[in-house]
């Protein structure tokens, strides 16, 4: 990514969500012990290869927590990211599962123990907390059970439930 693309992204706070100096603070914090972290994980395991060959990173740090915070801000898939980023999908999924724990480390994080699985439960936990919420109603399309499996008449075939059906010939 180039410095242009990352200066919009650092610079628009619409698209992560934090300003430039959180982000600059986050660099400063979370870099060093991800750097940490990375060359734990190298020197645990036996080298094959003299120090400092093999592949470089296609993403430095500063590319790792953005694609982050805006994966975790607006939902971005991981295929978006990559292309966004210019690197591989695995790429985009490696980055991500490196920093959300350095993130997690300093109290940015999902809380646990909640789980909720229809609309009542969400929107009953969201009136209690006095928190309010924006729901996604984006359609996604889920295969009907075969036939003969449980609970199969609540998945309709496909077909729109708003559009007209052609009147019966008689």
């Amino acid at each position: 990514m180039g410095n242009g693309s990352r200066a919009a992204i650092i610079g628009d706070r619409r698209i992560t969500g934090l300003s430039a100096e959180v982000i600059a603070e986050l660099v400063a914090q979370a870099g060093p012990l991800w750097h940490e972290r990375h060359q734990a994980r190298l020197e645990s395991r036996p080298r094959k290869r003299a120090v400092g060959a093999g592949a470089k990173h296609q993403l430095v740090f500063v590319d790792r927590l953005l694609a982050t915070l805006v994966h975790l801000r607006h939902g971005v898939t991981h295929d978006v990211l990559s292309c966004w980023f210019g690197v591989d999908r695995s790429t985009i999924t490696r980055a991500i599962g490196e920093v959300r724990p350095l993130l997690a480390t300093r109290g940015c994080t999902i809380a646990t123990g909640i789980r909720l699985r229809t609309l009542a439960e969400v929107i009953g936990h969201l009136g209690a907390s006095g928190q309010t919420g924006i729901i996604d109603g984006t359609e996604i399309r889920v295969r009907r059970p075969p036939a003969g499996r449980k609970d199969r008449e609540k998945y309709i075939s496909g077909n729109r439930a708003w559009a007209p059906r052609p009147a019966a010939a008689s």
